[in-house]
């Protein structure tokens, strides 16, 4: 189990979906959490069960995030590690996010704005004083999405596909200043956002391609980002880790495949 006793972390989208179960656990295993969301209430709901500063955060605002490494830094001293798990995944734009024929230039730019700017700014800002303390680790939250065509949801598999080679120019251009950067990609996860947002069938379709017998919830993906952000993953970086019960892994025709087999 890896331990993070002592280490200060800023998690965003600490609020719900991955990120408040990913707060829970690096709180059990120690770590001192800014819990940071758009959503103060979700926020401060999360620091009074597992522990932590609550801080409202807009991924959209670059004065925001600054301020954010700066309440860590001053209630802390150090920030030792950046989860980035914040996205734009409101019910209002998953029905917008298309292809690209039908794509609507806003839901390309807020999508945008949030996941990869949001995601960059916040590195930006916790890289300086990383570098000043000699170490610290990133986990930028990706998606299988963005290794994958899909026929909807464009803008979001795009978005994540540039975290992907964001973390790869962090890791190179910052190794050597002790920091370490990494992604985690998780599949269909099964959050409460999902589960109220992305229709029952759609979710069966994935499942069915799922080499699991069930779609992962977000204590699974809480795990991954426990071991990047601790000293046992010192060696790894620049790595992309797909978290998605080996959807990802095998030829698209897998699910037809196995029903067809299964017939004898």
């Amino acid at each position: 189990m890896a331990d993070l006793s002592g280490k200060s972390v800023i998690v965003t989208g600490a609020a719900g979906g991955i990120g408040a179960p990913t707060a829970a656990l690096l709180a059990e295993r120690g770590a001192k959490l800014l819990i940071a969301d758009v959503d103060i209430a979700g926020a401060e709901t999360v620091a009074r069960t597992v522990g932590g500063i609550a801080f409202h955060l807009d991924l959209a605002e670059e004065p925001s995030i600054a301020t954010m490494v700066k309440t860590a830094l001053d209630r802390f001293g150090r920030v030792d590690a950046l989860c980035n798990i914040a996205a734009d995944q409101s019910p209002e734009l998953y029905p917008r996010d298309r292809d690209i024929e039908t794509m609507e230039a806003e839901v390309w730019d807020r999508t945008f704005r949030i996941n990869a700017r949001g995601t960059m700014l916040a590195c930006k800002h916790v890289l300086g004083p990383m570098k000043g303390q000699g170490a610290g680790a990133i986990v930028n939250m990706a998606s299988n999405l963005g290794l994958q065509g899909s026929l909807i949801q464009s803008a979001y598999a795009a978005s994540k596909a540039a975290i992907i080679q964001l973390t790869r120019s962090i890791a190179a251009s910052h190794g050597k200043s002790g920091i370490r950067c990494n992604t985690v990609s998780p599949g269909l996860t099964l959050t409460r956002s999902v589960r109220t947002t992305i229709p029952r069938e759609i979710r069966e379709i994935v499942e069915a391609d799922a080499l699991t017998p069930y779609l992962g919830d977000p204590r699974d993906i809480a795990y991954m980002v426990a071991f990047l952000i601790s000293d046992e993953a010192r060696y790894i970086t620049g790595e992309n880790f797909v978290v998605d019960g080996g959807t990802a892994s095998h030829m698209p025709s897998y699910a037809p495949m196995r029903a067809l087999f299964a017939k004898g």
